[in-house]
């Protein structure tokens, strides 16, 4: 009786011990969750979790409208004509990434609607309100990193 309580005090231990854990890589992951600003400025972009990806759209621009149309700005640089027409604002620049471990997202990709390209990605949490946005083709040695910073900084 007495080694059939401690084993069952040593199994809830260690369940809640797990449970704790994956709670805990649960909220590191869902850190980039939030609206964050890119280095120029001149846009915001809100990250959200969808099933077990994390996507990002463009929710705000500086300069929302086009000067000489007075228009909505499109992403008029889309090597897909379709697309060109197609706003900015409400765009998903940041597409299929995955929680790595070590406050990195990985496998993802983010577009450029400056040049109309897409690059692979790699994201790094340097802390709870930066992240590292690491875009490059091919090897991430030859890349550019932007630093986004959080707008609502996180407590």
């Amino acid at each position: 009786m007495k080694k059939s309580l401690i084993l069952l005090l040593a199994l809830t231990f260690a369940l809640f011990i797990q449970t704790d854990s994956l709670q805990s890589q649960d909220a590191e992951a869902d850190l980039m969750v939030g609206v964050w600003e890119p280095s120029h400025g001149r846009a915001r972009v809100k990250i959200d979790k969808i099933a077990d990806k994390y996507y990002g759209k463009i929710v705000w621009l500086k300069e929302p409208n086009d000067p000489e149309k007075g228009t909505p700005k499109v992403d008029k640089n889309n090597p897909d004509e379709s697309m060109r027409e197609v706003a900015l604002k409400g765009y998903r620049i940041l597409k299929d990434f995955t929680y790595s471990g070590k406050r990195e997202w990985a496998e993802g990709t983010i577009y450029d609607p400056e040049n109309g390209n897409t690059y692979s990605c790699v994201v790094k949490a340097t802390d709870d309100n930066t992240l590292d946005i690491r875009g490059y083709i091919g090897v991430k040695t030859f890349g550019r990193t932007d630093v986004w910073k959080r707008l609502a900084i996180k407590k």
